[in-house]
């Protein structure tokens, strides 16, 4: 299982869904002596096959000496907000369910996978970032919403 994910997410780098990211805000929240501070970094995450709809995420990132050569695995913690920034249609043929972004959050375990869900019934966009890291059985995630067709 955790092969398919790494596979997945190289597969999905090179075929650009994680080209989509824009580094927003990089918040110190620890000092550390050496190596970079730890930081919560804030990315915008545009969804490639619906226009107008924009995907905040906030997450922890460790520095340290482990940090700074990209060997510490980030804590399972953030958050998504997903907004509409321009009218949002639906496209035909929008997949049900599929995954739009990552961002890696370790060299090689752990990576924070964005999803899309279509809510067909209420004409509405279910964005959930997962961890692919399992804690305790269930992976953390965070949910946001953006209704689509003006409603």
């Amino acid at each position: 299982m955790r092969y398919l994910i790494i596979i997945s997410a190289i597969i999905a780098s090179v075929t650009g869904a994680a080209s989509a990211q824009t580094r927003i805000d990089s918040i110190n929240t620890n000092f550390r002596w050496l190596g970079p501070d730890d930081k919560i970094l804030v990315d915008r995450y545009d969804d490639p096959s619906v226009p107008n709809v924009s995907c905040y995420l906030s997450r922890a990132s460790t520095g340290g000496i482990k940090g700074g050569v990209g060997l510490a695995e980030d804590p399972s913690r953030f958050s998504i907000a997903c907004r509409a920034v321009g009218p949002v249609t639906i496209p035909a043929g929008l997949p049900m369910h599929e995954i739009i972004a990552f961002a890696s959050a370790s060299l090689f375990f752990k990576t924070f996978q964005v999803h899309r869900a279509v809510d067909a019934e209420k004409r509405v966009l279910v964005y959930t970032v997962v961890s692919t890291k399992l804690i305790n059985g269930s992976p953390f995630n965070s949910v946001s919403a953006v209704s689509a067709d003006g409603r």
